[in-house]
């Protein structure tokens, strides 16, 4: 009975870290990789590293996207999911 009372903090502990932390940053995964299966030719998106465009062609793992200045091909995981829903709100 005293090993259950000992180990009941850490156990505790590592509860409360799976439900802020670890739970999260699965559920946000999950959803980027959704939202990179759903995109579709002709969707406005805009990159991580800020560059503004609508998709031309999409291949398994990569997209090409075409910008002001030309085409661009990138990887899928360079494109951001909160900025892209942000200016597809607009």
């Amino acid at each position: 009975m005293e090993q259950i009372q000992q180990f009941a903090p850490f156990i505790l502990m590592f509860v409360v870290i799976y439900f802020f932390m670890i739970r999260p940053q699965q559920k946000k995964a999950k959803q980027e990789k959704q939202f990179e299966a759903d995109l579709k030719a002709g969707d406005k998106i805009i990159t991580k590293s800020g560059i503004h465009g609508k998709i031309a062609e999409l291949a398994e793992t990569t997209v090409v996207i075409e910008t002001m200045s030309g085409k661009l091909k990138m990887e899928r995981s360079a494109i951001s999911m909160e900025m892209s829903a942000e200016l597809n709100k607009k």
